[in-house]
């Protein structure tokens, strides 16, 4: 996606409420640029709203909240923006409001379904059995009058016996994201300083790879939401009963299988 130029307000425009107040996203006070007040109460430009929104996706995320602090504390507003209040307060381009639209049904899709491209026929096929690698395509069935299966893991025509949670027949078939997992180099997690943890977990809950980057153990999964301790693998409510940000703790060993996804354990 192009860069675009410099948006601005219409000083004329009586839909919006200005205020002359800070960007509460990049903390700019510059007296001449026109702000508008988000629902939650915070001031943004157009600029810094797709800047954060945009941030927001490049890290998985396609709910939008506001990321101003509250005064006198060190927690966040937090506040959900709907998109189209987004789109409105953006002045999202016609370009910008295809990208942000698509990237927000791609994500919402990679987390509330397990879909992928048939290699059959092309079609996008859900998988409901999370724990079966073989996949019968009923669009094939039905097009082509015949039973076809395919690997979820290789992506291709199943061969060998079903069902399967490893692999099947077919040479080649390995699950990379388990690869990963073995192979993945180590480090010092900083700030609470332990040692030989590895760069790469599966989420404990949904089984989405992250790769540490921040200083804290304590990290939130980007699908589905869920903070865990990168070192013992811990839901964070559990690791900090013994254990904190500061304070090291066991580290886990490398992760042998892929969680699958409970959506019912989202709320525990």
């Amino acid at each position: 996606m192009e860069d675009v130029p410099e948006k601005s307000y219409d000083p004329s425009d009586s839909t919006l409420k200005f205020v002359k107040r800070k960007d509460e996203i990049t903390g700019d006070d510059t007296p001449d640029v026109l702000r508008v007040e988000m629902s939650c109460g915070h001031a943004v430009d157009p600029n810094s709203l797709t800047a954060w929104c945009r941030s927001l996706m490049d890290q998985g995320h396609f709910i939008f909240h506001c990321p101003a602090e509250m005064e006198g504390t060190e927690e966040k507003c937090n506040k959900q923006w709907s998109y189209v209040e987004v789109r409105r307060h953006a002045l999202l381009t016609d370009e910008e409001q295809q990208y942000f639209e698509k990237k927000i049904a791609i994500l919402a899709a990679q987390q509330y379904c397990e879909c992928k491209w048939c290699p059959g026929c092309g079609t996008c096929v859900e998988r409901n059995n999370l724990t079966n690698l073989c996949v019968l395509c009923t669009i094939c069935l039905r097009e082509k009058g015949k039973c076809y299966q395919f690997c979820w893991q290789c992506m291709k025509e199943w061969k060998g016996l079903a069902p399967r949670s490893d692999r099947c027949d077919n040479v080649g078939c390995t699950n990379i994201q388990l690869e990963t997992l073995q192979n993945c180099d180590t480090k010092t997690l900083p700030f609470s300083n332990i040692p030989n943890c590895p760069k790469i977990r599966a989420c404990p809950t949904c089984g989405v790879l992250i790769e540490h980057k921040e200083m804290c153990k304590y990290v939130i999964c980007t699908r589905c939401h869920i903070e865990f301790c990168f070192a013992c693998l811990q839901a964070k409510r559990i690791c900090s009963i013994t254990s904190g940000y500061s304070r090291a703790c066991t580290v886990a060993p490398r992760q042998t299988r892929i969680p699958v996804w409970s959506r019912s354990s989202d709320s525990k």
